[in-house]
């Protein structure tokens, strides 16, 4: 569970040391794509975080490093042995962790931090980005989950969730503890006061189990 402390307005504050970073391993079509990668970057490193990712430096993720190392911040990556030469392992990270397989990869780098942020990527960056959700959802950890919209890019996920949670396959709860934002500090500024989960579980009607909303 993540550590806390009082900010300078009352308000209880989450100690973010690292966050880990979910983006793609492309640029992307857009320019601001690059751009937001580069902007949480430095905005990461102003603020004396840790980057953790997935240890490349080809696409966002590669720019997304390479902001933070030239702004004199960490940037720690996790790779899997199988992806060290298709994704071309980043050789000037702070650290290089290469592990065994994708599992390793996403539980490590879900230990080394204390806050989870998408950029654009693709179905690899969604898988991440949905399980590091689903933990929170099941109460496996409180860290906060964030989400950079550039451009718009991940406006029909979040139409998604909500429909989900119209048509009840997702608690009300669940859909808001993503926090949405388009600015890199904003983000991050939100990520430190965010709120735990209210509601972990939820009854079917239909059962006299509790069952997790997955």
């Amino acid at each position: 569970m993540g550590d806390n402390e009082s900010g300078v307005d009352g308000q209880p504050r989450r100690v973010i040391r690292n966050v880990c970073v979910f983006c793609g391993s492309s640029l992307g079509v857009r320019p601001e794509y690059k751009g937001a990668a580069e902007a949480l970057g430095r905005e990461l490193s102003r603020l004396g975080i840790g980057l953790v990712y997935g240890g490349g430096r080809v696409g966002l993720m590669g720019v997304l490093a390479d902001a933070v190392l030239a702004a004199g911040g960490k940037a720690v990556g996790v790779i899997p042995r199988a992806l060290e030469a298709k994704e071309i392992a980043h050789s000037r990270l702070t650290q290089l962790h290469v592990v065994g397989s994708m599992h390793e990869r996403k539980a490590l780098m879900a230990d080394l931090a204390d806050a989870f942020v998408l950029l654009p990527g693709g179905f690899g960056s969604w898988d991440e980005f949905c399980e590091v959700l689903t933990w929170s959802q099941l109460g496996i950890h409180d860290k906060p989950c964030g989400l950079l919209n550039v451009r718009a890019y991940y406006d029909p996920l979040l139409a998604l969730a909500a429909h989900a949670t119209a048509e009840g396959f997702v608690g009300a709860a669940h859909e808001q503890m993503i926090v949405v934002e388009t600015d890199p500090a904003r983000l991050l500024g939100r990520l430190s006061t965010a709120a735990a989960v209210a509601e972990v579980k939820w009854t079917d009607a239909t059962s006299s189990d509790t069952i997790p909303n997955r």
